[in-house]
This record gives C-alpha cells, sequence and structure tokens, in this order.
C-alpha cells in the first residue's frame, strides 16, 4: 500500500464528534418516523372497528418482514459491505411510503401493508448497530451498544410522549404526517453519516451461505442470546406497544394522559440503558442482571389487571421498563462480543431477525388471548411468560456458560 492510500484509508477511519451527531440524529429519525403513532396505534385500530385479533395480527405484522429480512440483510451486508449504508438510506424512503399509505388508507389489508412496510425498515436497523461499532475502539462494544440503545428509547419515549397530545390536537392523521416528515429528514442525514469499512470485509473472497449459516450457528451462546431477545420483544409488544395502551384507555384514560404512561415506562426504561455507557459492568455478572430483570418484570405484569387507576398503572410500568432497560443492551453488547469482525453483521442479522418472532407473535397471541379470554388475561399469560423465561436463562446458562461468564 502506498503511503498516499494508507494516509487516504486512516482519513477516513477517523471519526468526529460531528460524525456522531450526524449518525444518532439518524437514528432519532429512524425510530421516530414509526413510534410517533405507537402508543395510540391499538386504540386508532380499534375506533376504525377492528377486533382484539386483528388488533393483535396488525401489530404483530411489524414483525414479519423483520423474520424474513433482517438475518439475509445481515448476511449481504458483511459480504458487500459497500451497500449498508444505501441499503440503510433505503429504510427511510420505505418509511416515507409506509406513513404516507396510514395517511390515505384506513382499510386492514392496507394498514397492514403499512406495518409489514415500517418492518422492512426496522430491518435496517442490523445496519445501523454495525456501522456504529465501528466508530468505536476495540473492546468499546458494549459504549456503542448503549449509546444506541439508549437513543432508541429516549427517541420512542420522545416520540410517544407527543403522541397522544397530537392526535386530540390535530386528528389521526397527524402522527402519520409527521413520521413522513422524519422520514425525508432521515435521507438526508443518513447520506452524510461515514461508512467504516473494515479490512475483514468479504467482498472480494468467495461466499456460500450454506457454510455461513453453519458458522454462525456454531457461535458460542448465539441461540440463546437470541431466544432471551426474543422474550423480551415479545414482553415489549404486548405491553407499552400493544395492550398496555388499550387498557389504559378501558380504565378511561384519555389518549392526552397516554404521556403518563409512556413517561413511566420509557423513562426509567432510557436510564437503565444510558447508565450502562457510562457503569462498566462484568459480564460474569450478566446472568444475574438478566434471571432478575426477567423475574420482576414477570411480577409486575401480574399485577397490572388489578391496577384501577392510571398512577397505580404507571407504578408498574415503571418496574417493567426499568428491568426490560437492562436487558436490551447487555444482550446486544454479547452479540457483537460471541461473534468475530467478519461476522458482526450476519450475527446480528440472525440476532435480530429471530428475535423479531417475539414482535410478531408476541402480539398476536395476546390479541387472540384479548379476543377469546380477556384483556387482563393478556397480562397473565405475558407475566408467566417472563418468569418462564427465568428458567431458561438459568438452564441455558448452565449449559453455555461459555457465553455470558467467559
Amino acid at each position: 500500500m502506498s503511503n498516499i492510500a494508507y494516509v487516504q484509508k486512516r482519513e477516513e477511519r477517523v471519526i468526529l464528534k460531528k460524525d456522531h451527531a450526524i449518525f444518532l440524529a439518524a437514528i432519532f429519525c429512524f425510530w421516530f418516523a414509526t413510534y410517533i403513532y405507537s402508543p395510540v396505534f391499538g386504540v386508532y385500530l380499534q375506533s376504525k372497528g377492528f377486533s382484539y385479533t386483528e388488533v393483535g395480527i396488525i401489530i404483530g405484522s411489524y414483525g414479519i418482514t423483520q423474520i424474513l429480512l433482517r438475518l439475509p440483510l445481515g448476511i449481504l451486508s458483511d459480504y458487500l459491505s459497500k451497500l449498508r449504508k444505501q441499503l440503510f438510506v433505503g429504510g427511510f424512503a420505505v418509511s416515507l411510503l409506509s406513513c404516507l399509505i396510514l395517511v390515505y388508507f384506513d382499510s386492514f389489508f392496507m394498514i397492514m401493508l403499512a406495518r409489514l412496510m415500517a418492518g422492512v425498515t426496522a430491518s435496517m436497523w442490523v445496519m445501523a448497530t454495525v456501522l456504529y461499532t465501528y466508530y468505536f475502539g476495540t473492546g468499546q462494544s458494549a459504549k456503542a451498544m448503549g449509546t444506541l440503545q439508549f437513543i432508541t428509547v429516549a427517541t420512542q419515549f420522545a416520540s410517544m410522549a407527543i403522541s397522544g397530545f397530537i392526535v386530540e390536537q390535530f386528528g389521526w392523521n397527524a402522527p402519520f404526517w409527521i413520521g413522513a416528515v422524519a422520514s425525508v429528514l432521515g435521507i438526508l442525514l443518513a447520506w452524510q453519516i461515514k461508512d467504516i469499512q473494515q479490512p475483514e470485509s468479504m467482498t472480494n473472497t468467495s461466499f456460500n451461505l450454506l457454510s455461513y449459516l453453519r458458522v454462525l450457528l456454531t457461535l458460542p451462546g448465539l441461540k440463546m442470546i437470541t431466544f432471551l431477545s426474543l422474550a423480551a420483544h415479545a414482553i415489549l409488544f404486548i405491553t407499552i406497544f400493544g395492550f398496555s395502551p388499550i387498557i389504559a384507555a378501558e380504565n378511561g384514560v384519555s389518549e392526552t394522559a397516554f404521556i403518563w404512561l409512556v413517561s413511566a415506562f420509557f423513562i426509567p426504561h432510557a436510564l437503565a440503558s444510558l447508565s450502562l455507557v457510562f457503569i462498566k459492568i462484568d459480564s460474569r455478572y450478566n446472568k444475574r442482571i438478566l434471571w432478575s430483570c426477567f423475574g420482576i418484570t414477570g411480577i409486575f405484569l401480574l399485577l397490572v389487571p388489578l391496577t384501577e387507576t392510571l398512577l397505580t398503572l404507571s407504578m408498574v410500568h415503571f418496574v417493567i421498563g426499568l428491568a426490560l432497560g437492562f436487558v436490551f443492551p447487555i444482550l446486544l453488547d454479547e452479540v457483537v462480543r460471541c461473534s468475530p469482525a467478519h461476522l458482526k453483521m450476519s450475527a446480528m442479522g440472525f440476532f435480530q431477525s429471530f428475535y423479531a418472532l417475539g414482535i410478531f407473535l408476541g402480539p398476536l397471541a395476546a390479541g387472540s388471548i384479548a379476543e377469546h379470554i380477556g384483556l387482563s388475561e393478556v397480562f397473565y399469560f405475558t407475566g408467566i411468560f417472563a418468569l418462564v423465561t427465568v428458567m431458561a436463562v438459568l438452564f441455558l446458562f448452565q449449559r453455555n456458560s461459555r457465553m455470558l461468564e467467559k
């Protein structure tokens, strides 16, 4: 390599504060476009006359395209690494179209199509997570994932906190229009992010899909980490992104007052993620943290049907949000730690594709339970599921001790 080429390569790898700011602003738009309408979406669907089962199907459809796309996108992004930025930008274009469909159509088919497209956008998160990991030095993956998780949660909180007010003041279509504007801003920002190409890139190497998948499946602990994230995402999309606002509305809470429920969940959720940016936790304690958080989540989910006021419902969701706030960045960090550099994006694609099963199956099961048994039983079911996951954590950690306790 010539001296000029070497200097150019070093300059490409220099990450400035401006680069971080642009990247994180793009992440803000990425999630804002979808979550600006999320807390009122279930109530919106009910206002259109959809049953609980149909509500569950539409909410869960957001995960279908993620299941189908995240793994192949992760693999292809490793193989054709120069496309990952363009794919990330493309996610914003799909988000724009999704929001416009929600503005102009209100049939079951078209709303589900819009949510399937929102899932396409969310599939591009695999690009963002690994792209941002390369903005940090070796051994700083936890800091990168903690930062991303904090921005993600802070964005979700900011967008969801104002959605009820926006609907009350400007009508149901207003959040969809705002999501469209955020998508356009996201396109402009994403084009400016710096893509750090790694020397381990597979761009010029031979590629065999089956061999590649076999390598991924042999990574220590990846399947277990994926299952735990599947469980956590199922809980998340059954509760605050699904049926928690609905049970609040059933108790007489207005859309404007949803801000208190959303705040109670997302403020501790965000702070828990942010704490991992500044506090280094020895990976040997990850097992204890995970089973404790799932256990606490399960217990407080069982209390949700017993709440009768916005205050008590918010207090219960405060604890649930705090517990889950520790789970997600720890699992993200473990994916990065258990995969070699040239497989990071593929491992992240595997991880995100299969945890999307939780995004799909969780609301689908919850909608069916609410339709045929009752709304309270949704939270009893979810609480028991969280407690069963505690047993899985203990059992699987016992069999995969090389993973989180290495």
